[in-house]
């Protein structure tokens, strides 16, 4: 069974902060060289490098973080599954291990929202170059809603109030500034999340409307980041780190894709105790949905805060969640699950050591 033996991360920066010059191989490459070192592992021994990364404009970042991290012999896989990939680059190298196909793999994901290319799309006519910001994410324009749009009419269906969505923002923010920075490796003098807050009464009703009941204080923000886990194989962990117990990707409503993880949790927890759960919030009605809709315990989700309070850093977030588990799960068992456009969902079961 494939083991998490080791998991870091930059700071989450918001987009045009600190990292705003980094590409992604300069976010990446020393979260890839610090799991390493922490692990004792040699760089040649590394058979893959899996990343995640929404954003970019292709020329495989996986290759050119694997170059930067001083490991020429890794191919690099890049995977674009949106805020999904960098849990999913997890699952991808789990199943590499536990096919015997490779013993060491380094896995997560790196996004610049800073130096994100401009997307034009060509006009077939011969027309200008027309610029967009979305990309679609279903083959049907009618049912390919904006993020926003869609969190909002998913709290009128589920009467999640702005209110609730407002509790939700305060808590993340208030859990985030309790949290302890092993985790992070530090890069441009920056060794803590940039973002979290105490968010008062005031604040919230000042922020922006996004839409609806959706406002700016909970909707996370775009963000720069990495996050890399190192997984390996039972004969090199030799007992150590968190057993990647079941992993699942699932497809659901693109209208509803805040409601994807729901499945993806129910494929993977049959409901035995979890002592800690990592659940993205993209959005603060997506994150209560997801928890009330899969019967998680709030008080054991993001209790280092979560993306309200960190940042949305897209193709780096699911390896974040990652990240938090190994580094706050000491005992029994722990979830991560995450949301992606496109109406999909991603799940990843592990346990401690010694569980």
């Amino acid at each position: 069974m494939a083991r998490l033996i080791a998991a870091r991360r930059t700071a989450v920066v918001p987009r045009g902060g600190a990292f705003a010059r980094l590409r992604i191989e300069d976010l990446a490459a020393p979260v890839v060289q610090a799991v390493l070192a922490d692990a004792g592992i040699a760089p040649a021994r590394v058979d893959e490098v899996i990343l995640s990364n929404a954003l970019g404009a292709g020329g495989n970042p996986a290759r050119r973080v694997a170059l930067a991290a001083g490991l020429p012999h890794a191919a690099g896989l890049s995977i674009d599954r949106q805020c999904a990939g960098g849990l999913d680059a997890i699952l991808l190298a789990r199943a590499l291990v536990d096919s015997g196909a490779a013993e060491v793999v380094a896995a997560g994901g790196a996004e610049s929202y800073s130096r994100r290319p401009l997307r034009l799309a060509t006009d077939p006519g011969g027309g200008p170059p027309v610029p967009y910001e979305q990309a679609p994410f279903t083959p049907w324009p009618e049912r390919d809603p904006d993020m926003a749009e869609a969190a909002d009419r998913l709290a009128g269906r589920l009467g999640i109030t702005r209110a609730r969505q407002e509790d939700w923002a305060v808590e993340s923010h208030a859990r985030a500034l309790a949290l302890d920075t092993a985790e992070i490796v530090p890069l441009m003098g920056v060794a803590r999340d940039a973002f979290p807050r105490r968010l008062s009464p005031r604040l919230l009703s000042r922020a922006p409307v996004v839409h609806g009941s959706v406002t700016a204080a909970t909707a996370a923000v775009a963000a720069d980041a990495a996050a890399i886990c190192l997984v390996v194989s039972d004969r090199v962990a030799q007992g150590r780190g968190l057993a990647l117990l079941a992993g699942a990707t699932l497809g659901g409503d693109p209208m509803e894709p805040g409601l994807a993880p729901v499945a993806a949790i129910r494929a993977v927890w049959r409901g035995e105790p979890l002592q800690m759960a990592e659940v993205m919030e993209a959005y603060a009605v997506q994150a209560v949905a997801v928890v009330e809709g899969a019967g998680l315990d709030p008080r054991l989700v993001n209790p280092g805060g979560g993306g309200l309070a960190r940042g949305h850093p897209v193709g780096a977030s699911g390896a974040i969640l990652a990240v938090r588990l190994f580094h706050g799960l000491t005992s029994g068992r722990g979830l991560a699950a995450i949301a992606a456009a496109g109406g999909i969902g991603t799940a990843l079961l592990v346990e401690a050591s010694g569980a």
